[in-house]
């Protein structure tokens, strides 16, 4: 199962501001909207500061604000969206380690004509399922077959099918995300990694909800 999970944070959408106001030596801060609540807000001026950063693709203020996630997915996953600039990436090694490999069970789909696409409808037929868990079986026992024999691990995970799950900490600033988010997120790219780049889009328009709409509007 691919799983999208929230690490830490750095900074908020009042970041992005004063980081381009300071170039006027300006300092913004939020405004009460319920005093006894204790609720505060952007400005209106500041939320149009960064829908206008973010049309005209002045990206750097978008740098003072920063997440990192926790994500497991399969290796076929990994190897696209590791691809993506800007975005620090720490992946587990089976260099180092041995633990029994994890498969990633998909949904099959039906082919198409159009590769930009990739793939279509979900297939009836599951009897299709069987080949890709047996095939999960076997590169495993050949798999601990290999450690046993005294092979080292660097080498013996070469058996391993690209299902097999692995998990890296992924990290980086809103503009670099929103980078990833709006290619990923495409009806038209690979389903799976759509589930890990919407995991991403969720919890970054939970933290930074002013900035990360602006950016994903922005064409």
């Amino acid at each position: 199962m691919i799983e999208v999970n929230y690490v830490d944070h750095m900074g908020t959408d009042l970041s992005v501001v004063n980081a381009a106001r300071v170039s006027f030596g300006k300092k913004s801060k939020l405004i009460c909207t319920n005093l006894i609540l204790g609720k505060y807000a952007m400005s209106k001026g500041d939320k149009k500061l960064i829908a206008f950063l973010a049309k005209h693709k002045h990206l750097s203020p978008f740098g003072h604000a920063f997440a990192s996630f926790h994500i497991k997915a399969p290796v076929f996953v990994a190897r696209q969206l590791v691809k993506h600039k800007f975005l620090r990436w720490n992946e587990i090694s089976r260099r180092y380690v041995s633990d029994p490999p994890e498969f990633y069970s998909p949904t099959l789909r039906k082919a198409v004509t159009d590769k930009k696409q990739g793939s279509g409808d979900v297939m009836a037929d599951t009897t299709l399922d069987g080949v890709i868990n047996q095939v999960g079986i076997e590169a495993t026992k050949q798999y601990n077959y290999l450690l046993n024999r005294g092979v080292c691990e660097e080498q013996a995970r070469m058996i391993l099918p690209l299902n097999h799950m692995t998990e890296w900490y992924w990290s980086g600033s809103l503009d670099a995300f929103a980078d990833m988010c709006k290619l990923r997120c495409s009806t038209d790219t690979q389903e799976e990694t759509q589930d890990v780049a919407w995991g991403i889009s969720h919890k970054m328009d939970d933290l930074f909800p002013v900035s990360w709409a602006a950016l994903m509007e922005a064409s």
